[in-house]
Order: structure tokens, then sequence, then C-alpha cells
């Protein structure tokens, strides 16, 4: 049984009021709350466990390290990676991206090359394949989507040329909640021998993630956006790949042996961590990963689609209303186009998005406005911005009764 009211508890800041209205916080795609368990982890370490991790001989550093690197291992168990050496932490989804456009272009790409993404992409995932297009002269290529959000699949083969190098693909848009299907993508891929990278950033708080399953090369989420601290995330890459790909920085930590001749460097996954790493927001990162494993990841599926749904329902019945993404069925039980997770985006009349979201705010109800950062998907859907609506394990249909309430009263002001 799925016990809101005790969940609620594990997040103070949840009952605290804005604007002398109780906080109503729809915006978990952007960041999640933390749990207590987290902030105390983190608070620990700083008081009794600091000390720079990895080659200290003394108590602390060992200590330190331990933890550091029992991080290493729950992240490698979370998504079912094969070897610790195939997770190389990073300070987000951002950083992981750009170390990958960055090595696997230095040593996999020339002039002419392409790499392939998709509409629905954050600027993450865009802009680090555009500023190795103009260093190296790639191509930069994008997948189109359907009026319903959903990826141009059934014509992904035709887009796949002896050029395209790499795709890289979100697996839940930020902004549409499209869940992208990775295994046919990869599968298609593959059988042309082309590797694929996944944005998970929207997908590892809400779902089940199996990287052996999926077949991927590499994939890329933060701990901010899963109920762990900021400045920390994750690459998973294959053994083999990341074998083959250069460090992405140079300095302390990833070296083997350096002198005024050569350097070589450390093995994996140290070879992709340069200088001192956020120990203790690693630490926190584990601890988030066992709370989202005590609260279960089915669980959390479950509640949060119903959610989305009865959000997608209500939503429906404001008139004016124009949503974005996966439609309903006519029955209203699940999206009729295809798999929607825990992101609403929508407009109302001619309601500009970014009032909507400042009156919204003034009743204590937190979400997101503009182009969320998905420029490209904006123009293709014909807008300058949407009112985004995103879902985490704390939240209850009561609040979503709120966000309507106050949608309904913003727009009796119009």
């Amino acid at each position: 049984m799925y016990d809101i009211n005790k969940v609620r508890e594990d997040f103070p800041i949840l009952s605290r009021q804005v604007y002398g209205k109780p906080l109503v916080y729809l915006d978990n795609a952007a960041t999640t709350q933390k749990p207590l368990c987290v902030l105390d982890a983190m608070r620990e370490e700083y008081l009794n466990v600091n000390a720079n991790v990895h080659r200290g001989v003394h108590y602390l550093s060992q200590q330190a390290t331990d933890l550091h690197e029992a991080a290493r291992e729950k992240v490698r168990q979370f998504i079912n990676a094969r070897k610790t050496e195939e997770i190389v932490f990073t300070r987000g989804t951002t950083e992981a991206i750009n170390l990958i456009a960055s090595s696997f272009c230095d040593s996999q790409m020339q002039a002419g090359d392409e790499v392939l993404v998709s509409d629905m992409e954050h600027h993450s995932n865009i802009v680090p394949w555009q500023l190795q297009a103009r260093r190296k002269g790639i191509v930069v290529r994008h997948l189109p989507i359907t009026d319903d959000g959903l990826l141009c699949l059934d014509g992904l083969e035709e887009y796949l040329t002896e050029k395209t190098k790499l795709i890289s693909i979100a697996h839940v848009s930020n902004v549409l909640g499209t869940v992208n299907d990775i295994q046919r993508i990869v599968s298609i891929a593959h059988s042309h021998d082309i590797p694929v990278m996944v944005d998970a950033a929207q997908s590892a708080p809400h779902m089940q993630i199996d990287v052996q399953q999926l077949d991927c090369d590499f994939m890329a989420f933060s701990g901010h956006k899963m109920y762990g601290p900021t400045g920390i995330g994750v690459l998973y890459g294959k053994e083999q790949w990341l074998d083959r790909l250069p460090p992405y920085q140079g300095g302390g930590e990833m070296i083997d042996k350096v002198s005024w001749e050569r350097t070589t460097f450390e093995r994996l996954p140290f070879k992709f961590e340069a200088g001192t790493p956020d120990y203790v927001a690693t630490h926190g990162l584990a601890t988030a990963i066992d709370y989202l494993n005590t609260v279960g990841l089915d669980n959390i599926e479950a509640h949060e689609q119903a959610l989305t749904r009865y959000c997608l329902q209500q939503l429906q019945t404001i008139d004016g209303m124009r949503l974005f993404g996966p439609k309903l069925s006519p029955d209203h039980s699940s999206p009729a186009s295809g798999n929607k997770d825990a992101v609403v985006s929508f407009l109302v009349g001619d309601i500009h998005h970014l009032d909507l979201g400042t009156l919204l705010d003034r009743l204590g109800i937190a979400v997101r406005t503009g182009h969320h950062c998905a420029q490209p998907l904006m123009d293709r859907l014909g807008i300058s911005g949407t009112v985004r609506a995103s879902f985490a394990l704390y939240n209850t249909k009561e609040e979503i009764d709120a966000l309507v309430a106050g949608i309904r009263r913003v727009s009796q002001m119009f």
C-alpha cells in the first residue's frame, strides 16, 4: 500500500507556505525536493568523515573513499550495469553529454560525419553537438516528431547513412512526457553498427532502468532530479566504448604517471574523473537511490502514472485548454498515442505562459514556464513556451485539484 502521507513526512519543505498558501510543488522535472535521509547522510559525512578520497593512507580518507566507491556500486546496481568501471561520476546529465560529445567526436568522428538527435531534445543534448559541429565540422541531424509528440521511428532508418556515427536521444521528453522506445531505437541503430547515447535525466527518477536490457552504449542522468543533491550526475558507458575514448579533462585523479615527456592515464572509470570528486554528493546520491528502492520504483511509477492520467483528465475540463504530447484514450484510461510519464505541458486560451505561471505562484502553486530548454521543440509546436506541471513520488491528487482550481481562477481574470 502506497502511504503518501508517510512519504510526504520525509520532505519537510512540503509543509511550508508560499504567500500564505500551502506549497503545491509541481516543478519536479526541473529539480526534486530532498528527503531528510539524504540531507542527514551528507551532513553526517561532512561532520565526521570529511577527507579527500583515493590514495590517502589515513583513516578518514579511507572511510570517505569507501563511501564514495560504495556509491558507485549502488549506481551500478540501480541501472544494472555490468561493472562499476562503467560508472563515471560527473556534475550532471549536461556534463555527461558534453563528455561524450567531446571524447567521441575527437576519437570517432571526422568532418562530415553525423550525429542524430531528435526534435524533442533538451538543449543539453543539442548544443554540445553543435559546438562539435563548429570545432570539427560534424553534422547534427534531427529526427522529426508527430503532432502527438511521438518520435517518427518508422522513418528512423531513412535518417541513417554511412556517415551516421552516433544517435543521442532522450528517454523521456522533459516537455511532452513522451517515453521513447529506447530498445527499438538501439536495435535499429545496432543493426547499422551505430552506438546510442540515452539522456535519462527525466526517466531515472520514475521507472526501472536496466542498461543491459536496453543495450544502450551510453546513458546520462542527474542526482538532483531523483531526490539527490545538485552537482552530481552519472555517465554510464559500456566498458569497450569507454576504453576507446580519450579523457575529457586533465589533472589530478585521472592520471597513472606524469613526466615531461608523456602522461599515461588511470584505468576506468578514473580516467574520466579529473580533480577532486564531490564525494559527499556521491554519498547523497547513493542515499537517494536507497530511498527510491525503499519506496519501490514500481510503486512510484504506478503512483505517478495515476497522477498523470488524473491531471490530464481534469485539465481537459477547462475551457481553452491546449495539451501537448501524448493524449488520453477516449475512456481516459491511458495515453492513446503513446506512453507519457509524469509531465504535463499546456496553454490556456490566449493567456501567456509566463502570466499564468506567475499568477499560479501567488496561489502557492509552483510550475515551470517558458521553453524548458527545448526551443527547437517549441518551434516545431509553433509556440514560444508552455506551462509545465511535473510530478514526483510525494505529489497528490489534491495538489492537482489545487492546480486546476488555480487555472480556473486565473482564467476568469482574462
